[in-house]
């Protein structure tokens, strides 16, 4: 018994050492960048043109600038929606029959007037119906803040943002990545996160909740082998 209790001390404390399951984040690297320095102040030459070689991305009728460089920042509206389902009915069926009978003779007797009067049946039927359904929805909503963090060679946006809040001891940390086409960005600099390529979305949470919510590796291991966990 009190080998017994030994062990069971050493595992709870290798369980405590391990701590929760570690969460691989879905959106990885860098969700910030800072600007790029500016340039060394040079005596632009008037070409007479109204447009001029770095002059900011504004319209000649409105203020706004629009993001285009790194470090440059604009709002993803997160809005994403998934439905998907699918419907399986399966319904078979058939039936077997087969009879044969002998040609018959009141001479013959024993074995061979057995196998002349012969006189037999057999039928069999076998059926078979099945029927599946499944289905899956979700939603996710919410407006993120996130920065350019490098510009493709075609003039598209990598962005990259987090916001995180803490409450009670826990902590919840929205983060979105993704490519971004700067026609998509509409005015106000808000871009869907619908038009968004390879865009990752993820709502993580840190705290005594979460770390409740889980266990670790090891713990899923002693719940499978002893029924103390």
């Amino acid at each position: 018994m009190k080998h017994v209790t030994m062990k069971l001390a050493a595992a709870a404390a290798v369980v405590a050492l391990t701590g929760c399951a570690t969460h691989t984040p879905l959106v990885s690297g860098p969700v910030i960048a800072a600007p790029l320095p500016m340039p060394m102040t040079l005596e632009r030459v008037n070409n007479g043109s109204i447009f001029q070689a770095g002059m900011a991305s504004a319209s000649l009728f409105s203020g706004e600038v629009r993001p285009r460089s790194v470090g440059d920042s604009l709002k993803i509206d997160i809005a994403e929606t998934v439905r998907a389902k699918r419907e399986v009915n399966t319904d078979t069926s058939r039936e077997n029959a087969v009879a044969s009978k002998g040609p018959g003779s009141k001479s013959a007797s024993g074995v061979l007037g057995s196998l002349l009067n012969l006189d037999a049946s057999a039928s069999g039927s076998d059926s078979f119906k099945g029927a599946g359904t499944t289905g899956n929805s979700s939603s996710f909503t919410g407006q993120l803040a996130a920065s350019v963090i490098n510009v493709l060679p075609n003039g598209h946006l990598v962005v990259a943002g987090e916001r995180s809040v803490a409450m009670n001891g826990g902590t919840s940390t929205l983060r979105f990545s993704g490519i971004v086409n700067p026609r998509d960005i509409r005015p106000g600099n808000i871009v869907a996160s619908g038009d968004a390529v390879n865009a990752r979305v993820e709502l993580v949470g840190q705290g005594d909740v979460s770390e409740a919510a889980t266990r670790n590796w090891l713990q899923r291991v002693l719940t499978s082998s002893m029924t103390v966990w």
